[in-house]
């Protein structure tokens, strides 16, 4: 059987969790099975990102590499959330890019492209593809007003001291709230919890918030000077970008209530409009036991992990990617340690099967290449279950690292190599770099060699088969084959 156009057969097979509708559903793109559109929300960037942080942004390079591996055109959109995170909303709480700012004493904007600098410096180090849109929400002031103002004009905002809210009981009476988070909205209207005066309920979140005269970030509008609500930003930035309904929008699951709960609300407010097909949502990295969380103290950065192990940030990268995206990861050194042994396992495999240079025609294959390729790519599409691809690498390093690969015929020795490529590098985004060898630690090796292989040769003068084996067999794994010739 040909494997020309393999993907193509499998392309209509992608299976997304939707967490809209809380179930498995096969992947349709909006726009005649060709272009695909996803948002990802991006950092607050006033502090360095912690691993935790990280397990987004890795699950969602698996999506946007493989949508691009099976050959759509992907338009990927990942904002920099750089003003209106609000540190407490019912205590006119002040912005934490502010906080920040006031903390370093630096300008606020010095914090922004501090930190903006430092995530794109740790995505590249884990090799996560940069999106082909990041923007900013500064960048994108005046659309957020125009935004309001539909709002507004539709009666679901109202405008009052200089700041507008969201009226979510009049947007209730039109639509249903809490489709995504399943949050009952009786429930939330019967809290009874203190807030500010000026707004006529609780529920009611800003859309744009009056700044006080000391406040640094503030823009001019039909209000007064203020500054854009956090939800507001990823409504105005995904609909700019990728239009008023899209394919996919992500992020991780502690931003689905409120975060994407609102954003839900106004794009139907403002556009009357579904606004995404498909919700994914990345589940939490814990560490010891309990949420990755900086005000808790319970977090590591990314150097801290590379350092204490002296590794490679991809070993990192492939930990994260051993567990399901929707699945809680915790993090503890004896997992990361296997983790790293089976990352170095895999890479070593993939050594020794570009090294093989079969000289067989003749197809005479133990292990089934088709069946390999196909289980890894069903793998794929059933949510993007890694965890179960990376068992079918493991399949795949057993059978390499025996003696049987030797009989594969040059036709699947190809295939083999093409697609262990592709699942390790292209589509897990895993990277490998061995370790630079001086010449004379490189002569040494070749000294070290040719002296276990006259051991070998000894060994089977005295037929000590056990010795002459075990020599040949880590040779072998390590890429080196020899050939016997006959001693009598």
């Amino acid at each position: 059987m040909k494997y020309k156009n393999l993907t193509n057969d499998i392309q209509n097979h992608l299976k997304i969790y939707n967490s809209l509708t809380g179930k498995k559903e096969f992947f349709k793109p909006i726009h005649n099975n060709k272009y695909v559109g996803i948002y990802v929300c991006g950092p607050t960037v006033y502090n360095y990102l912690h691993i935790g942080n990280c397990r987004t942004f890795i699950s969602f390079d698996i999506v946007y590499r493989y949508l691009k591996h099976l050959g759509y055109k992907v338009r990927y959109v990942r904002n920099i959330t750089d003003v209106g995170h609000l540190e407490n909303e019912k205590d006119n709480g002040e912005d934490k890019i502010c906080k920040k700012s006031r903390i370093e004493g630096i300008e606020p904007m010095e914090i922004v492209q501090k930190y903006t600098i430092h995530f794109h410096k740790l995505l590249n180090i884990l090799n996560i593809l940069p999106p082909n849109i990041e923007p900013t929400a500064t960048g994108h002031i005046i659309e957020q007003i125009d935004i309001i103002k539909k709002l507004i004009s539709n009666k679901l905002a109202y405008e009052i001291n200089g700041s507008v809210y969201f009226d979510l009981n009049q947007y209730c009476k039109l639509y249903s709230y809490g489709i995504l988070s399943k949050n009952k909205i009786k429930k939330l209207f019967n809290q009874k919890i203190s807030f500010s005066e000026e707004k006529r309920s609780y529920q009611d979140f800003s859309l744009w918030k009056r700044a006080h005269y000391n406040h640094i970030m503030k823009w001019n509008s039909p209000w007064g000077e203020g500054f854009p609500g956090w939800h507001i930003e990823c409504t105005t930035m995904s609909t700019k970008y990728l239009g008023e309904y899209f394919d996919i929008h992500g992020g991780g699951i502690d931003l689905k209530f409120p975060h994407h709960e609102c954003e839900i609300a106004q794009a139907i407010g403002a556009y009357n409009n579904n606004f995404v097909r498909y919700w994914m949502h990345t589940n939490m990295l814990t560490l010891n036991g309990k949420k990755m969380s900086k005000s808790t103290n319970n977090f590591l950065y990314l150097d801290d992990v590379i350092n204490k192990f002296k590794l490679s940030p991809s070993i990192l990268r492939f930990f994260i990617l051993k567990t399901h995206y929707r699945n809680i990861l915790n993090f503890s050194y004896e997992d990361f340690l296997n983790a790293k042994k089976g990352f170095y396992k895999i890479m070593k495999s993939i050594n020794i099967l570009n090294n093989i240079n079969s000289e067989i025609t003749k197809e005479n294959n133990i292990f089934n290449v088709k069946n390999w390729i196909y289980d890894c790519y069903k793998s794929i599409n059933d949510d993007f279950n890694i965890p179960l691809l990376i068992t079918h690498l493991f399949k795949a390093t057993h059978f390499i690292n025996s003696f049987y690969i030797k009989n594969m015929d040059k036709y699947h020795i190809f295939l083999f190599k093409k697609y262990m490529n592709y699942f390790v590098f292209d589509i897990l985004g895993l990277q490998y770099k061995e370790k630079n060898t001086s010449k004379e630690d490189s002569d040494k090796l070749k000294k070290l060699i040719k002296k276990l292989i006259e051991i070998r040769i000894e060994a089977r003068k005295q037929k000590n088969w056990i010795l002459s084996d075990r020599i040949r067999k880590e040779l072998y794994s390590i890429g080196i084959s020899l050939n016997d010739e006959k001693l009598f």
